[in-house]
């Protein structure tokens, strides 16, 4: 190839290379802000979060978390339909247990809801559990329910060794079979605590109006484990080992742990979301 032919040659393959990366820079591509955006991203004020949606012979796949993908080291329950997609069963001996919350131990006021399911039944049942070592019990905060009926039965909601009780005056049917949100907020600025009830604030019993008194930030960062449908002892953790302490035999369903106090609007549209 002659030197003016090389020169023609090299001319057209710079010239294609220019087409070529113009082309390119032509083309058409998203801002960043067109991409979808994670509607709970981690770091957010919903700090852990399991609907128990999965539908696969993975147990501990169907109970994932969905804000970190925190997965249960121990997922023994069973898949059952839930108030929204699937949910799971409890079966009071067992439960589900995660390594964590996330970040929610250092959190300072909070908010946790759930969805339940569940039949009159004469067991003292323990629902959750955030273990800690901290505290008596072993755990910084719990549910508990008993002496049920179809119209009524006893709540006891701890937090750090401070309780929010409802003595047989839990005048709600949450035992009556039908799928029932529950929602529990605490408020640093206040030290007070709000149940709701299908999205509606129950009043404070009078004799607990002063339980979380002087409580201020919540101080949770020494806790572990996270027990899902029972207490400690249902998911091998150390802690009261009493026979009458049974794990939940109902169904569960969106297990919801915030950062943030929730305005009774937020709950209520938890609630009508089923959520």
């Amino acid at each position: 190839m002659s030197f003016k032919n090389k020169i023609i040659k090299n001319a057209v393959l710079v010239f294609a290379a220019s087409l070529a990366i113009t082309a390119c820079q032509k083309l058409d591509r998203p801002k960043l802000g067109d991409y979808a955006k994670d509607a709970s991203p981690p770091g957010g004020p919903l700090k852990f979060y399991a609907a128990f949606d999965g539908t696969t012979s993975n147990t501990l796949m169907n109970a994932v978390d969905s804000i970190r993908a925190n997965f249960p080291s121990v997922n023994p329950l069973a898949s059952v339909d839930g108030v929204k997609g699937k949910a799971v069963q409890g079966n009071g001996t067992q439960a589900i247990k995660y390594p964590s919350a996330n970040d929610f131990k250092g959190v300072t006021s909070c908010t946790i809801s759930m969805w339940l399911n569940n039949a009159v039944n004469t067991n003292t049942e323990l629902l959750f559990s955030l273990a800690s070592k901290d505290y008596w019990h072993e755990s910084a905060a719990f549910l508990l329910l008993e002496h049920a009926t179809p119209t009524k039965c006893q709540l006891k909601f701890a937090l750090e060794d401070h309780w929010v009780e409802y003595i047989d005056n839990f005048n709600k049917p949450l035992f009556d079979g039908n799928w029932h949100h529950l929602a529990f907020t605490y408020d640093e600025t206040t030290s007070t605590v709000k149940v709701y009830f299908d999205g509606t604030e129950v009043p404070t019993p009078a004799s607990a109006a002063g339980n979380f008194a002087g409580l201020g930030k919540l101080t949770l960062g020494n806790a572990t484990n996270l027990v899902v449908g029972g207490w400690n002892k249902h998911a091998g953790l150390s802690g009261p080992t009493d026979s009458w302490i049974s794990g939940f035999t109902g169904k569960m369903d969106q297990f919801r742990m915030y950062g943030k106090v929730l305005t009774a609007t937020e709950i209520q549209a938890l609630y009508n979301s089923k959520q």
